[in-house]
Parts: structure tokens; C-alpha cells; sequence
């Protein structure tokens, strides 16, 4: 996992459970929701940097 993947890791894990404070993201739909937040994220952060595929294409933490 490099540098980027973990950040997008922490951002994704600090969103959700903000998510899930306020009610917006329930114990049962966090499997599918976590997947789709972590590659939003993981897209986000490599397309600012300007390296990697977007929306975590070519990515095997983000298949998951």
C-alpha cells in the first residue's frame, strides 16, 4: 500500500465515521458504502497529484 492509498485510507475512515455519527450511513449499507467512498477519495487525491488512474482504476485496494 503506498503513501497515497493510506491517505485516502484515513480521509475515507474519518468520513464515514462522521457518516455514521450523524446517521447517514447505517451499520448494514457500510460494507457497499466504504468501497464506493475509498475509491472516490483515492481518485480525488491522484488526480491532484497528478499520478495514477482515476477512481482508483488498476488499484487492488480499491476493488475490495
Amino acid at each position: 500500500m503506498d503513501q497515497t492509498q493510506k491517505q485516502a485510507l484515513q480521509v475515507t475512515k474519518e468520513i464515514v465515521v462522521k457518516f455514521i455519527e450523524t446517521n447517514r450511513i447505517s451499520p448494514n449499507t457500510f460494507p457497499e458504502l466504504f468501497g464506493d467512498i475509498y475509491r472516490s477519495v483515492l481518485g480525488t487525491i491522484r488526480d491532484e497529484d497528478g499520478n495514477g488512474t482515476p477512481e482508483g482504476e488498476n488499484d487492488p485496494e480499491a476493488a475490495k
